[in-house]
């Protein structure tokens, strides 16, 4: 049994992660054992080191955090036949979620323990760096667009399927989840329309946006409006500040579907370090009530979401086990956004918190092991 190593959150808000020796958990029935080599940091990492047991308030310290992984497969559980020693995977951790709440099957370690149906082979063209940034974008783009509550569209094929002749709002496409969700919609047979800064212009056309709109603009609301005309809507997916509202003033505007799948709160950034539930209520609360009365004055469906939503669902089978394999390996889906390596080895788990909370533009934090 080989030596494990883990990125701990020692307590509640402490800091630096300590990396230290972790427990090597064999695989169960349908579960898999990968050796990381490369992991990907997201905001909901550094929010729950930020935020204590104000977020995943079930965990049990000390833990180990983190969603991201790509590896390769080192040992299998009794029933899998999806997989073999030495397969290249990218998969979702989910150690996290409170049904699950151990550290084993987490992120941040040198092996890191996957249920089979979390994970999908990659190609070896793809570096395990580039495939780490996928899991959690990719579920939760997945969770937004196809779930029967959210959005309920088609579900993708590759080839990509037919054209519905409707059109999905992506704000944000230039994030994590956004990229993700541009060419999921692309192959599921939709058009999008997405809002990034002019600089990603570029990048989320690349990816399949039919029409690109600054999202600091004074007019993006009525242009999008007017590229909107002739078209149906599917939808919106409102991912980051003001997204909701903007999708609101958009969708009671557009023939169509009237319904948003809500991928973010509006937390304070930085987290406040006093007075911290009263900030937060004074934050989130009105803000929810503003959200309900708006979208029932315009008639529009608004959901908030998390992408473990898909664990053990339709959704999730369909895109790591059928469309994300063939896609990949056909060259029809691209790993994004762009890996920013920041170092190799689990002490620069920490240092990738930190870039991240001074933020980045259409990257995506990887540390390589």
């Amino acid at each position: 049994m080989p030596s494990n190593t883990a990125a701990w959150l020692q307590d509640a808000k402490k800091r630096p992660l300590v990396v230290k020796e972790a427990p090597y958990v064999s695989p169960g029935p349908d579960e898999i054992v990968v050796k990381v080599r490369a992991l990907a940091i997201n905001p909901i990492d550094r929010m729950k080191q930020e935020m204590g047991n104000m977020l995943y308030g079930h965990i049990k310290y000390p833990f180990v955090l983190g969603y991201d992984v790509a590896g390769e497969v080192f040992e299998i559980g009794k029933g899998v036949t999806r997989f073999k020693v030495g397969d290249r995977v990218a998969a979702l951790a989910v150690g996290m979620e409170k049904p699950i709440n151990t550290s084993s099957e987490s992120a941040f370690q040198e092996y890191a323990l996957i249920r089979t149906h979390s994970a999908s082979p990659i190609p070896d063209n793809i570096s395990f760096e580039q495939a780490a940034v996928l899991p959690l974008g990719l579920s939760t783009a997945a969770c937004a667009l196809f779930k029967k509550d959210r959005l309920g569209l088609q579900l993708p094929s590759s080839p990509k399927c037919k054209s519905t002749g409707k059109t999905v709002l992506v704000w944000g496409g230039s994030t994590s989840v956004g990229t993700n969700a541009i060419q999921l919609a692309v192959a599921a047979g939709y058009d999008v329309i997405t809002t990034c800064s002019p600089r990603n212009f570029e990048l989320v056309k690349t990816l399949g946006a039919k029409e690109a709109f600054d999202y600091n603009s004074t007019t993006v609301v009525s242009d999008i409006v007017a590229a909107f005309k002739g078209r149906i809507s599917a939808g919106a997916l409102a991912i980051g500040k003001s997204s909701v509202e903007n999708c609101i003033d958009i969708l009671h505007q557009c023939k169509g579907e009237r319904k948003i799948a809500m991928a973010t709160f509006p937390i304070p950034d930085p987290f406040p370090q006093t007075f911290v539930i009263p900030r937060i209520m004074f934050s989130v609360v009105p803000w929810m009530i503003w959200v309900f009365v708006k979208s029932t004055l315009h008639s529009t469906r608004t959901a908030f979401f998390v992408a473990t939503e898909i664990l053990g669902t339709e959704v999730e089978s369909e895109i790591f086990t059928k469309y994300l394999p063939q896609a990949l390996t056909q060259g029809e889906f691209v790993c994004a956004p762009e890996p920013k390596i920041i170092g190799k080895g689990l002490k620069h788990v920490q240092e990738g918190f930190d870039v991240l909370g001074k933020g980045v533009s259409a990257k995506k934090i990887v540390v390589s092991l």
